[in-house]
């Protein structure tokens, strides 16, 4: 039994932070699959948004838009599958990209897309809201 302790090569360190080899743990994983159940609920209230704006007039949409419960589920939507996205993304980076150079600035520009358009998609849900109301 002695010999259990000798085959693994994780350091005690990594075997008390539960982390796996390439570092990140459970973490990613579990974030990845919370928002992948967030995402369905999220989603179906997006269609059902949408649905509704179909065929109105621009200030009967921007009025649903400005419409609190509404604007909420839209940027907890943006917010959620740009997380998502990123993470999706990265897994797909980390395995196939071989190089360092090329993975890390693939990893960098894969983060930097993420939030550009989660940005983009915030300011146009809050201008067209808060433009609505005003």
């Amino acid at each position: 039994m002695a010999g259990n302790s000798q085959t693994s090569i994780r350091t005690p360190r990594a075997r008390v932070r539960g982390l796996g080899a390439a570092g990140h743990g459970a973490g990613h994983w579990w974030i990845q699959r919370v928002t992948a159940a967030a995402n369905v609920p999220l989603m179906i209230a997006f269609v059902i948004v949408v649905a509704m704006m179909a065929g109105r007039p621009y200030p009967e949409a921007a009025a649903l838009v400005a419409n609190p419960l509404v604007a909420v589920i839209l940027i907890l939507a943006v917010v959620s599958v740009c997380i998502h996205m990123r993470l999706g993304m990265q897994v797909v980076i980390e395995d196939y990209l071989h190089d360092h150079v090329l993975k890390y600035a693939a990893l960098l520009a894969n983060t930097f897309y993420a939030v550009a358009v989660a940005a983009a998609c915030l300011y146009a849900i809050l201008r067209v809201g808060l433009r609505a109301l005003g």
